[in-house]
């Protein structure tokens, strides 16, 4: 349940699936490595917060949906003209990798070795990466073709915390797009599909 999608009256082009092409809207998944719990902690969540505000003001990211799970991100997306949505997406990755590994070694983390040989173990066998490996490879782009793709996936995302049983309506978790299209301030800035 989203509470006022229903004006989605136009459709986005069409392009080539799962490769990002500049003025398209994506639905992306960006997943931690191994699905590893990590956004369970404030302190973590509050790094992707930021940087995505930072992508916002800075990098020309536009964000028209969003919810931050304890693993992954999902979000609908796409760029200001004359900005690149897959270097937007790689510099995001790249800088929130080395922020939250930083944190997990300065702050008070109890799981500070398990998570650390996690991250390290699984930059091994990647040779694009050294130390750590934080996120899983690629976002799984999906481009939003048709009206109804488009529908989907916002109720797909909003409900996440809902399907996990975090909250009862899309609307009261905090760290997703889904207050904004209730009429109400979330914790980003959101360009409201309609």
């Amino acid at each position: 349940r989203i509470c006022n999608p229903n004006n989605l009256n136009h459709l986005c082009n069409m392009g080539i699936k799962n490769k990002i092409t500049a003025g398209y809207k994506y639905f992306v998944t960006i997943t931690v490595l191994d699905w590893i719990d990590i956004f369970t902690r404030p302190i973590y969540r509050h790094i992707i917060i930021d940087s995505l505000e930072y992508c916002q003001k800075r990098k020309g990211l536009i964000i028209h949906a969003w919810c931050l799970m304890s693993n992954h991100i999902h979000l609908i997306l796409d760029a200001k003209e004359g900005y690149n949505l897959s270097e937007i997406l790689r510099d995001f990755k790249k800088y929130t990798s080395k922020e939250i590994i930083q944190t997990i070694q300065e702050y008070p983390e109890s799981r500070r070795d398990w998570l650390l040989n996690k991250f390290e173990y699984g930059a091994r066998y990647d040779k694009k990466i050294t130390g750590f490996k934080f996120w899983q490879d690629g976002n799984d782009p999906k481009e939003i073709h048709t009206t109804k793709f488009l529908e989907q996936k916002l109720a797909y995302i909003h409900n996440n915390p809902v399907e996990a049983e975090i909250v009862d309506n899309p609307e009261e978790y905090r760290y997703s797009s889904a207050r904004d299209y209730c009429g109400q301030k979330g914790l980003l800035h959101i360009e409201i599909l309609e």
